[in-house]
């Protein structure tokens, strides 16, 4: 049997599986993932998604409500497995607050404490909404949420950066592991925060590692927005493929257009992987603010959450006025291959385009 045919099968068996017609699946992007985006992925065959981060059980419940209204088609879930409580420091955050005094409004002193979803409670929530996946990243999933997904008959896909990291998911149970490289929009999903800037490897040598050492199925993500990557994807070992940035330009997306505007003209060196918007290292598009806040004099972003709750003014404010140089415009090294055109035309074309490159079609 040839590599194409050996590669078609491995897609046709994860499709049928999950219920599937095309092997693309849409990003779980926290805060980027209205059910209008998920319902034009699902109603072109793939998969849509929510990530779930920022919401609240019955923010949840709304989401999946909304999206079962609007398509049969299949949707993840996702959340972050919580890092460890952040270590404060006063003297530090002062700095991190007058910094940020520079690129919009003063920020309280309370700024901080505020309040994050509760982890426990998007679990109940998701499992209740019994998708046909669930899927995690920054962590692993405790053992009994675990044991409950598979219970409820829902799929565990864990994001992995590394190769330890995907077998680490593999051993607690995971049944996909979305293999993500750094040129990935967007946050990196390691295990370890502290990791994020060590391990940044790319995809097209992640994929074939963690296709080589682990038993279960791959989805590749990162940095993947044209056919030609698609197809290379599949070639290297993945059963599908994640797509998030490539997705923000079509109008189910709603992404703000000075952020649509920077994603369709940056090339792949237009874009920097920054801890300064939340403290979590993410790639985003090269603005002034994530420019200033990498020199020598800046203060060191403060751990995650912290830093998103300083910066949420700033955010805030860069939106309401339309400025890119100090939005939170998270972006893949790929940004400029995304199109402004209904998510369900841009899924369906990039599959089709792909078994071309494929010689399959």
């Amino acid at each position: 049997m040839s590599n194409h045919a050996s590669a078609m099968q491995r897609v046709t068996a994860f499709c049928e599986r999950f219920d599937l017609r095309i092997p693309i699946l849409m990003a779980p992007m926290a805060g980027a993932c209205p059910p209008s985006l998920a319902t034009a992925v699902g109603n072109a065959g793939g998969m849509g998604a929510c990530g779930a981060l920022l919401m609240d059980a019955n923010d949840i419940e709304q989401w999946v409500s909304n999206v079962r209204g609007s398509t049969n088609g299949a949707f993840q879930l996702n959340t972050w497995i919580p890092d460890p409580e952040p270590e404060r420091n006063a003297e530090h955050e002062a700095q991190v607050r007058a910094f940020l005094s520079q690129w919009g409004p003063n920020v309280s002193s309370d700024a901080a404490d505020a309040p994050i979803a509760d982890f426990a409670q998007q679990c109940d929530a998701m499992i209740n909404a019994s998708p046909r996946v669930i899927s995690s990243i920054m962590g692993l999933y405790p053992s009994d949420v675990v044991q409950r997904l598979h219970a409820e008959g829902i799929a565990w896909f864990a994001t992995a950066t590394t190769v330890t990291e995907a077998l680490e998911a593999e051993a607690a149970g995971a049944d996909v592991i979305v293999a993500q490289g750094m040129e990935a929009g967007g946050h990196r999903g390691t295990f370890n925060a502290d990791d994020a800037s060590t391990n940044l490897i790319g995809l097209f040598s992640l994929l074939p590692s963690i296709a080589d050492a682990v038993q279960i199925p791959v989805v590749a993500t990162g940095g993947i927005g044209d056919a030609r990557q698609v197809a290379a994807a599949i070639m290297l070992g993945a059963s599908a493929v994640q797509i998030g940035t490539g997705l923000l330009r079509s109008p189910e997306a709603d992404t703000h257009p000075a952020w649509s505007d920077a994603i369709a003209v940056a090339k792949p060196e237009d874009t920097i992987a920054t801890r300064a918007y939340s403290g979590r290292l993410g790639r985003s598009i090269r603005t002034a603010y994530a420019e200033a806040a990498a020199q020598s004099g800046a203060p060191e972003p403060a751990p995650y959450p912290i830093q998103r709750h300083l910066t949420a003014a700033m955010r805030a404010e860069a939106a309401n006025t339309n400025n890119i140089d100090r939005m939170q415009s998270w972006a893949g090294q790929s940004s400029a291959f995304a199109r402004d055109e209904s998510a369900g035309i841009i899924v369906s074309e990039l599959w089709e385009n792909a078994k071309t490159v494929l010689g399959t079609r």
